[in-house]
C-alpha cells in the first residue's frame, strides 16, 4: 500500500527557458501562467520539450531542473528499495526511533492489504504485542522495552517522507518500476504519469506513446 499527496511541480518555467539557451530561441516561446497560477506549455514550447527528451540525456537536461515535492506514505520495505535512487533526490522522513513510542500502534500504521486472513490474524497478534512493549517503555522508558521495539518493528510499518526530486530522476525510476511485482511501484507510477507533462514526455524519452 502506498499513497502519495501534496504534490508540488515547481521551476516548469525556468526550465523551459533553460531549454532555449542553446539556440537563442527565447522570442519562440509560447508558454504562459493560466488563470489558476499554472504554468501551460504552448504548442512551440511543448514541441521542443519532446524533441529533447526523445534525442537523448545529453539534450533533455531541461528536465533535471524541474522539481518535484511530494509526500510519500510507504512501508519500509518499499522505502529500501526506493533508497536506491540517491542522485537528484532528497527526503524528511517521519523517525521511528524518536516517535514509534509517542502514540499507540496500530493495525492501520502497516501495510497489510495483501495478507490472507489466516497471516492477517497472526499479525494482528503480533501488532498488539508490539503496542504492550511500547506501552511499557511509555511507563518506565526502559531502554530494553525501546531495543524490543526498533527490532521488532516489521518491514510492513508505514512510514511517511516529504521527498523531492526532478524528472529525469522520476523518467529513470518509471522505466525501471513500471513491471515491478511490488503493487506500491505500480501505485507510484501512475503518480509519476499523473505530473505535468509527464506522460507525453516519458513517452518520448521511451520512444513509444503512453496510453
Amino acid at each position: 500500500m502506498l499513497q502519495v499527496e501534496r504534490i508540488s511541480v515547481m521551476n516548469l518555467e525556468n526550465a523551459m527557458r533553460g531549454a532555449r539557451n542553446p539556440m537563442n530561441s527565447w522570442a519562440r516561446s509560447d508558454s504562459a501562467y493560466d488563470g489558476m497560477g499554472q504554468y501551460v506549455l504552448g504548442d512551440n514550447d511543448l514541441a521542443l520539450a519532446l524533441r529533447l527528451c526523445a534525442a537523448g540525456s545529453d539534450h533533455r537536461k531541461f528536465i533535471r531542473q524541474i522539481m518535484v515535492s511530494m509526500d510519500i506514505t510507504a512501508p519500509l520495505y518499499w522505502w529500501k528499495e526506493f533508497d536506491t535512487y540517491k542522485v537528484g533526490t532528497v527526503a524528511n522522513s517521519t523517525s521511528t526511533m524518536h516517535k514509534l513510542h509517542a502514540r499507540p500502534i496500530e493495525l492501520s500504521d502497516f501495510s497489510t492489504d495483501h495478507m490472507t486472513p489466516a497471516s492477517l490474524e497472526q499479525f494482528r497478534q503480533y501488532v498488539d504485542y508490539l503496542e504492550q512493549v511500547r506501552r511499557r517503555y511509555a511507563a518506565d522508558q526502559n531502554k530494553i522495552d525501546w531495543y524490543d521495539l526498533i527490532q521488532l518493528l516489521p518491514s510492513s510499518y508505514q512510514q511517511m517522507r516529504t521527498v523531492t526530486l526532478n524528472y529525469e530522476v522520476l523518467s529513470s525510476i518509471y522505466f525501471a518500476r513500471r513491471s515491478h511485482k511490488l503493487d506500491e511501484w505500480h501505485t507510484f507510477c501512475a503518480a509519476i504519469l499523473d505530473l505535468p507533462y509527464a506522460r507525453p514526455m516519458l513517452g518520448a524519452i521511451g520512444g513509444e506513446p503512453i496510453p
